[in-house]
């Protein structure tokens, strides 16, 4: 077991940035206004989570030194912001895909246990002061929940729209994890 380090200022500045941005995105995601489009509600609660990812990246954008990190952060705000647009683009069109009751009820349970997974591995991830290693630690939970959810919706009737947008998702931060795994292997070499 390894003893818990005492954290720098900077890293207890970017950890309180950390846990707003993760407080924000869960009540967004638990307020999110559900209704009886399987449609409606990924994206009700995928703004949200996209917009946590977005605000994560700026966070450690302000500390990081790691031109990788840099690049695997711009590339989240690039990307999760075009699929908020997206999915605000089609959200009225979705409102009218209507799925029955069972459908809705095995959604939201399989979404309520992903991100009830997802929260729990991001607000236990390793905390250290290396901050690029803890960013890591915090976004591969999250992509992982975005890839859950995505592939949840995909076994329902949805909107066609939406389609494509929960294929990118997936595509995209499967490689993104890809990446940060890569990169946390070789942090993680440095560290120890």
């Amino acid at each position: 077991m390894r003893k818990q380090c005492r954290l720098s200022n900077v890293t207890k500045d970017y950890l309180a940035t950390f846990h707003c941005v993760l407080e924000n995105m869960i009540q967004g995601m638990k307020d999110a206004e559900l209704t009886d489009s399987i449609s409606h509600n990924f994206i009700a609660q995928m703004i949200p989570h996209h917009q946590a990812a977005i605000d994560m990246s700026r966070n450690i954008l302000q500390y990081t030194t790691c031109v990788t990190l840099q690049d695997i952060a711009m590339r989240i705000v690039e990307e999760q912001t075009k699929s908020i647009e997206s999915m605000r683009n089609i959200v009225s069109c979705c409102n009218k895909f209507k799925n029955t009751q069972k459908e809705l009820h095995l959604y939201q349970n399989r979404t309520e246990q992903v991100m009830h997974t997802m929260i729990a591995d991001m607000e236990n991830s390793c905390v250290t002061n290396q901050i690029n290693a803890d960013f890591l630690w915090e976004m591969i939970p999250h992509h992982r929940g975005a890839i859950s959810m995505a592939e949840n919706t995909l076994c329902y009737p949805i909107c066609p729209e939406l389609k494509p947008i929960l294929c990118a998702i997936i595509r995209s931060q499967q490689k993104d994890i890809m990446q940060m795994q890569q990169l946390l292997r070789s942090i993680c070499c440095k560290m120890f």
